[in-house]
This record gives structure tokens, sequence and C-alpha cells, in this order.
């Protein structure tokens, strides 16, 4: 090596080190930790609540940065919420109808409009320019023209009974009263006219004129009568009678206005000992007793077959049960049980003027009318018809311990009954002549257990020493033949659903005949009623078959 190689090698300027690349990445590394971690931080901080909604908004796509203005208020800059807020901050909502000194607030229909306008301004490339429009908005304006006709129009009252002289026996009318209906069409037209010329505060006045009823009190007057009648027979027991004439007393003259609920129990009321009802045989949930007002079931029967023959029909009954024996003062199919509370029976005015009911028990007759403007057209008759169509086997023997019989003596103490299963039809009839037939509902009817008299102790007791009481006179059930005994168990059956009636009963109205040509049931197999109730097995007071359930 010589002196130049070796004076270089020594020299204090050596070459230069390229870049520490290790170290290059380790900063980049904390550069990307300290500019996520303060991005969170920002984040944060307006998850915190300390800057309103619309500020914490991310920006990308959503803030509107060209330049653009809705009715000349500028949104450059601003999200879709910040300008909804601008745009309806300079159309402040307050418009309001006014009707005799009440007040509408109309639903902001402005507001729709603006969302639209913006969801087509923010989803494309926008304009510079754009114009709030409130065209389309008919349907709207007619539907708050509608709300309001429903919060002040009066409907016309016609001409018609409204209340019973007890001591006239008459009914009373009353004059009709005229209505009132805001004009719809005006008032629409009024709230698109403010919307159009954007003025959202207006305070429109609503105009309406005067509405005549369709039947004035002198007309009511000839129109109204007896739209239909039903008759019962009762039996001799006095205690049952007493209790239906109370009943009838209390329904006597009841009016039912349009579209009331007529309901059995609260016009006649809970049946009380101070009310003057007795004890009389009834049913409650299949055992037989004395229950007080027993026989109230008759009327309400009636009441239903009434009712129904007037042209209400079905569609009325909105609540009925049948019981759960066989009754025998009406067909089976045709009831309608009440007990205090439940079961009640219940129906709807559903024409379009007032009806009156007129009850009355005279001679072991139960007797009520509807009273009112006829609903059926001229010539027109409803009728129930009813048809059994299977007999049920008696349930099993019910027994009774009775020491005075030997051991494997029987002794039947009743015979028990059948139950059954009935279809009810709807007939109508045109001028005498049934021009349709159809199925209105279905019932079954429980049989009474036979009672058998045995001795299964082994222990013979001579009559004196048996602690048997002494066979009585056993009640008379409501609805029930004198002297029948029925079984100790009842339980009800549902059946189908629709409404019942007709039966023993008696139509003298304008009503249908009671059997159809070829229909009616046969007289063996309906029970057939008489002065004392001396008639086929039949039952009353229990629930059977929810034919229309609430």
């Amino acid at each position: 090596m010589n002196a130049a190689q070796t004076a270089r090698r020594n020299s204090p300027h050596r070459r230069k080190k390229g870049p520490d690349y290790k170290k290059i990445a380790i900063a980049g590394v904390i550069l990307i930790i300290l500019i996520a971690f303060i991005s969170l931080a920002m984040k944060f901080k307006g998850a915190g609540g300390s800057e309103p909604e619309d500020s914490t908004e991310e920006t990308t796509g959503t803030e509107m940065m060209k330049e653009v203005k809705v009715d000349g208020i500028a949104i450059t800059g601003m999200s879709k919420n910040q300008a909804r807020n601008a745009i309806l901050k300079e159309y402040p909502w307050s418009m309001t109808v006014t009707y005799d000194g009440d007040t509408y607030n109309v639903t902001n229909l402005a507001a729709e409009k603006v969302d639209a306008l913006l969801e087509k301004i923010y989803s494309q490339e926008p304009a510079e320019s754009y114009t709030l429009s409130m065209d389309g908005l008919e349907e709207a304006a007619a539907k708050e023209a509608e709300s309001c006709a429903a919060k002040w129009n009066k409907k016309a009252k016609n001409g018609s009974i409204d209340s019973y002289d007890k001591e006239k026996g008459t009914f009373v009318f009353a004059g009709e009263e005229h209505g009132f209906a805001i004009d719809q069409e005006k008032l629409a037209a009024d709230i698109l006219k403010a919307l159009k010329d954007k003025k959202f505060d207006a305070s429109i006045t609503a105009t309406g004129s005067e509405t005549a009823p369709d039947i004035s009190a002198a007309a009511a007057k000839e129109k109204y009568k007896t739209i239909s009648t039903f008759t019962t027979k009762t039996t001799a027991n006095k205690a049952r009678n007493t209790n239906i004439r109370l009943s009838a007393e209390a329904l006597n003259g009841t009016v039912v206005h349009p579209g009331e609920e007529f309901s059995f129990n609260a016009v006649v009321g809970q049946r009380t000992e101070a009310k003057g009802y007795q004890g009389a045989a009834a049913y409650n949930n299949g055992e037989v007793v004395q229950e007080i007002g027993g026989g109230v079931c008759q009327v309400s029967t009636t009441l239903y077959n009434a009712v129904y023959r007037s042209g209400l029909g079905e569609e009325s009954i909105t609540f009925r049960r049948s019981h759960t024996f066989e009754p025998n003062y009406i067909t089976p199919g045709q009831d309608a049980t009440v007990s205090w509370e439940q079961p009640d029976f219940r129906f709807k005015n559903t024409s379009s003027t007032s009806i009156g009911i007129k009850a009355s028990y005279a001679d072991q007759k139960m007797t009520v009318s509807i009273y009112g403007i006829p609903i059926l057209e001229e010539g027109t008759k409803l009728d129930l018809v009813s048809e059994k169509v299977e007999e049920l086997d008696p349930p099993a023997p019910a027994y009774e311990e009775d020491q005075t019989l030997e051991p494997g003596v029987e002794i039947q103490k009743s015979a028990g009954s059948k139950g059954s299963r009935w279809i009810t039809y709807k007939v109508v009839y045109k001028d005498g002549k049934e021009i349709s037939r159809e199925q209105d509902h279905k019932t079954t009817y429980k049989g009474h257990a036979p009672v058998i008299r045995r001795n299964t102790t082994g222990v013979v007791l001579a009559p004196e020493e048996t602690t048997l009481s002494t066979e009585t006179t056993p009640p008379i059930i409501d609805g029930m033949p004198d002297g029948y005994i029925p079984g100790d168990e009842a339980t009800s059956i549902p059946s189908g659903n629709g409404s019942q009636e007709n039966g023993p009963g008696t139509v003298t109205q304008p009503a249908a005949p009671t059997t159809a040509p070829g229909t009616a049931p046969n007289p063996s197999q309906v029970p057939q009623p008489s002065e004392n109730g001396a008639a086929g097995p039949g039952g009353d007071n229990p629930v059977i078959a929810p034919l229309k359930p609430e």
C-alpha cells in the first residue's frame, strides 16, 4: 500500500451510510396510531352530546358541496337534515281551520313536500336552484276537510218516538231536528290555495249548511205502527207468573234509539224480593234451585222472537244464549235464557229510527210487540222454523240410597229424558209465499238423568227408622210442566253460531206463518203448551249455546 492509499483510509471523511428504514417504519406506525387515537377522541367527544346532532353527521356524500338554493334559501355545505331545518325555519307551520269559535290544527302538509324535494336533490347531481312546489296535495287536503267535518258535523234527527207515557199507555213523539254539514269541498279548496300561496300560517274559516231530516215529526206519526208481535203461554205456577208479570212491566215502554244496544238485565234490573219477585224453581249451572225471579227467561225469549221478526233480524242480536234443557213454552232452538248478571239478552237497533217495546202479561199469556217504522218491504215477513235432527241418549242414571229397600232392589224415581239437537232456519216470506230458507243456527240440549233408588249398604231399616226425608212435591221448573222431576246434573253444550227462535209461541202481528209447509217439526217432537204446563220434557234457566259470542 502506498502512502496515498494509507492517507485516504485514515482520513476522517468516510462514505455516508444509507437511510435507516427500520426507524422510518417505526415512526410511521407511531404516527398512524396517533392519528387513529385523535380520530377516536373526536368521535367520542361528538357522541357525548356536546355538539348538535346535525353537526356530527359524516360529511362525505351528505353535505351539499355545490352552491344550491331552494326558494332562495342557500343549502350549500349543509347535510340533508340541516337543509330541512333551514327551509322549515323560513316556512313555519301554524295553519288552522276555525268554526264557531272552535279550532282544528291542520297537519303540516308542507313538511312532506320539503322531504320529497330534498330526497331528490341529495340523490342526484343537483341543479343550482329549486322551487318548493305544493302540487299533488289534493287528497291530503280532502282528508283534512273530512276530519273537520267529523269534528263539527251534526246529524239530522228524524221525527220519532222518544219516551213512553205510562199513565196514557202511549209512546211520546219528539219533533225532528235539523243537522249541520261542513262544506268539505270548499274547505279542501281553501286549504289547497293556502298551501300553493305558501301561507302556512293561514287561519281558514269553515262554512257549511243546515241539513234536513229524512222524516218529519208529522210523517213519523203516520208511519209508526206495530211491526211485530209474539206471544207465549205460561204455566199455572203463581210465583212464576208473578215474576213474568213484574219483568214485563219493567220492560214495557222501553225506547231503543238508532245505534243503541238494548240489554235485558240493564232494563229489567236485578230480580229481588224487595221488588216483589218470588222464588221459583230454575236451573243454575244445571242444578234445580229456588231462584228469586225464576221464569223471567220466558219474557226474554218472547222479546227475542218479536225482535227477530220485526225486521232487525239476526244481525241485530249481539248476545243470546239457549237453555241447557229443552224449554216447553217455545219451540226448542228459539229460546233466550237470562240470569243476573249473566247470561244476558242484548240486541242493537240497526234501523234509522227509534223503536219501542210493549210487553204485557195476562191470562197466562206473555206478549211482546215492537213498535216502529216498518223495516221490511211491504209484504215481506221473517220467521224462524226449528227442526229436531237428532235425539241424544239420557245421561247415566243418578242413584239415591234408600235403606228401606232390600239389597238388589231398584226403584225408578224419575224416568229422565233424552237430549236433542235442533237446526233453526230463517225463513223469508213474500206476499205469503216462502221465498228463501237458510240455516240460522244449531242448538244442542242435554237430557235429564234418570233417578233410581237403591240400597247398597247391606242394612235394611224399617220405614220409621230411615234417615231419608219425607218425599215432597218437586219444585216446578221454569218452563217445565208441574210435577216434572229433572236430573241433578246439567252442563251447557256449545252449539253453532247464529240466533234462535220459534216454538209453541204465537206470532200475532204482521209476522209470517209460524210453520212452513213440509218443514215444521213433527208435533210429536215439539212439546205442546197447555194452561197447566203439562207438556213434554223441557228445561229452563241455564246456559247452552253461545250462538253470537261477545
